[in-house]
């Protein structure tokens, strides 16, 4: 293998010196192949078309500007079925889009399905925490918390609510018209526009499948026809599948409150059984965390000569477990392999979604067990397959702590635990925001908005998304958000770019007084909270979606998404579900900013349409910056422009508001 430059691959500390011991000890990571292997120059650019049999069909890159080829130029920039390069590039940015799509929604219908079996009594664990969110989501959805009417009204049981409130929520994704219940959940602006270019939608399933038609060979050829079904199938993701999986995890495993805990490689243990749960569904890893600490369970691991059991994340289920209940955190998507080469990993217990197939090379070289617990994830080899089952999740809980208990004596290499981690807080739903501001009886977001209106606030900035091989793990994340902080400028977070923060020192309140402009530092200071805080897994943007509803309907900052001082990056993307993730949050009104490449580059005309012409319809538009210093830069002028927008880019004295005035606010926020 050839030598590699650790610091260049990773500013994590801990991960540069597991890349050191794994090329010592000849063990091929993804680090090593990203140097042997070099993206394909025209399908980085969504410029090869491979959705028939007669291609792939490569479409150079033009080369003059756009409107000046002429029609023989255009030909030879064509497919053999004569798809232009826009076509081409559409369909293939669409695809991003329905896959991601899909991975959540998918995501959601399994949650949704368990939540229906719990509502009955027929698993085994399970059982609904949050009864408020349970009544709450109920009214939404339609669905009565009492039975009789007036004086005679007695409540329904938490069971007969959840009973009634499944069927609801299941039906969504066969829906076949109308609009999905979350739809109005947005904005009323933000609504209308959805109406007016017919992308609000109708259903979590129908979308994906007609957009996966749409662009099927010989179907839709217009690039804006195919981002508008694009539109609406990102939609169904965001105000569908993510919100309705957000809300049902709530309901049945506790809404997030803040809770402290400890991020990276350091938080494995020598002398414990450690287990690392990775993937992104948290409905096994739930009862892991309950089994791990039963008598019987720490009494085996005693009996094998362990002092305790380690559990750890690693990834979205990661980020569901930590919220909840604390667990520490491994590592974010790099990590995955290097956890392993420690040397200490019982037992990686996978479920889907962002799971290296190398992972079982890598356990073939020490003693470590790969766990997969999906029917819908399996390894061809090097893996134990044990099935989640939800009747009886406990008992299979218990079987793979076993199994990890079990493999604790066979440890054979060298054990090196990288003695790096970090304290974290985390938690930070988008109802415990309005609680820490305003408390449970005036709970609003009115206190956020005076602080972006009085300027102490310069905005809000979304930073999420995945770790890249393409870039040095976490540099993008960390040099963008510090350059927004110091501006005054808060960040909500999630995935791996949350954790990324939270491996160097951003999710803990001390980091204000160090990375914080002063108007930023007196908020967090007198709150108490990050500078950056943790809202979740990557499913869990749904939650800034509504800390941004709850923004405008707070009042002074606009009547729509659009209006606010606000913008989203993903700087180090890689999956499709990021495509969907931003194409959501560009239709929901958001200037949305992506690093490492773009996959549209291979059309001038159709990226044109995204960085600009989208903007036109929807008020959020993409853009592509590579550089994260650029991509703060461009963050803070569209934040700017917003504020002068709105009237608030001068500082000005604080008022402090009579009642007459504070109607007024809620008139307008009603408006919205």
């Amino acid at each position: 293998m050839a030598e590699l430059d650790v610091e260049k691959l990773s500013m994590d500390v801990a991960a540069q010196e597991l890349i050191k011991k794994a090329q010592a000890e000849g063990i091929e990571t993804i680090f090593d192949r990203a140097k042997t292997m070099k993206p394909c120059p025209i399908g980085v650019e969504g410029a090869c078309c491979r959705i028939c049999a007669q291609g792939p069909c490569r479409v150079p890159p033009p080369k003059k500007k756009a409107g000046e080829e002429t029609g023989e130029e255009k030909k030879q920039r064509m497919g053999l079925c004569g798809a232009t390069a826009e076509t081409i590039v559409a369909r293939n940015f669409a695809r991003m889009v329905a896959c991601g799509t899909s991975a959540h929604n998918d995501h959601s219908r399994g949650v949704a399905l368990l939540f229906k079996e719990v509502a009955h009594g027929r698993t085994q664990g399970y059982e609904i925490k949050d009864v408020t969110k349970l009544r709450r989501v109920a009214r939404e959805w339609g669905v009565a918390i009492t039975v009789g009417e007036g004086e005679d009204a007695k409540p329904r049981s938490k069971n007969e609510i959840a009973q009634e409130l499944a069927d609801k929520v299941l039906m969504a994704f066969g829906q076949q018209s109308g609009e999905l219940q979350y739809v109005a959940r947005a904005p009323k602006k933000r609504q209308e526009i959805w109406r007016k270019y017919g992308v609000a939608p109708r259903g979590c399933d129908i979308e994906v499948v007609e957009l996966m038609h749409r662009t099927h060979m010989g179907v839709d050829q217009d690039y804006r026809n195919i981002m508008k079904q694009a539109t609406r199938c990102a939609l169904s993701d965001g105000w569908g599948g993510s919100m309705i999986s957000t809300d049902l995890q709530d309901i049945m495993f506790g809404c997030p409150v803040p809770v402290a805990s400890e991020i990276n490689l350091g938080v494995l243990k020598e002398d414990h059984v450690n287990i690392i749960i990775h993937g992104h569904e948290p409905l096994l890893p739930e009862m892991i965390a309950m089994a791990v600490q039963e008598p019987e369970m720490l009494e085996y691991a005693k009996s094998k000569g362990a002092k305790g059991i380690q559990l750890a994340g690693m990834c979205c289920s990661a980020n569901e477990i930590l919220m909840r209940h604390g667990i520490p955190v491994a590592g974010n998507y790099l990590h995955q392999e290097l956890a392993i080469i420690t040397g200490a990993l019982d037992a990686m217990v996978v479920d889907v979604q962002c799971i290296f197939q190398s992972l079982a090379n890598v356990a073939q070289c020490y003693h470590t067990k790969l766990i997969t617990t999906d029917p819908r994830a399996k390894m061809e080899a090097g893996a134990l397959h044990i099935e989640y089952d939800e009747h009886h999740a406990l008992d299979v809980a218990r079987k793979v702590v076993r199994e990890a208990i079990d493999n604790f004596p066979n440890r054979r290499a060298p054990v090196m635990i990288p003695a790096v981690s970090h304290p974290i807080v985390v938690g930070f739903s988008y109802e415990t925001i309005q609680y820490l501001l305003g408390g449970s009886i005036r709970g609003t977001y009115y206190t956020l908005n005076d602080n972006v209106i009085g300027g102490r606030i310069r905005g809000v900035a979304g930073v999420v998304g995945c770790n890249n091989c393409r870039t040095t793990q976490d540099s993008s994340h960390m040099t963008l958000i510090k350059e927004l902080l110091k501006n005054d400028v808060i960040v909500l977070s999630t995935g791996c770019a949350a954790m990324a923060a939270g491996k160097y020192g951003l999710l803990t309140p001390e980091a204000a007084s160090q990375y914080c402009g002063p108007g930023l530092a007196e908020i967090c200071e007198t709150v108490g909270i990050p500078p950056v805080l943790h809202m979740g897994a990557c499913v869990d943007n749904s939650r800034i979606l509504m800390a941004a509803t709850a923004c405008v309907k707070a009042g002074g900052l606009g009547t729509d998404i659009s209006d606010l001082p606000a913008a989203g990056a993903a700087p180090e993307w890689m999956s499709e579900k990021a495509i969907a993730i931003g194409q959501y949050f560009v239709a929901s009104g958001v200037y949305t900013c992506f690093g490492v490449t773009f996959p549209s580059t291979g059309s001038e005309i159709f990226t044109d349409y995204l960085f600009k012409g989208i903007e036109e319809e929807y008020g959020g538009k993409w853009d592509f910056i590579a550089d994260p210093e650029e991509m703060a830069r461009k963050m803070i002028a569209h934040i700017d422009s917003k504020r002068k927008a709105l009237g608030i880019d001068k500082a000005r004295e604080r008022v402090l508001m009579d009642m007459d005035m504070r109607r007024k606010l809620e008139a307008a926020a009603e408006e919205a």
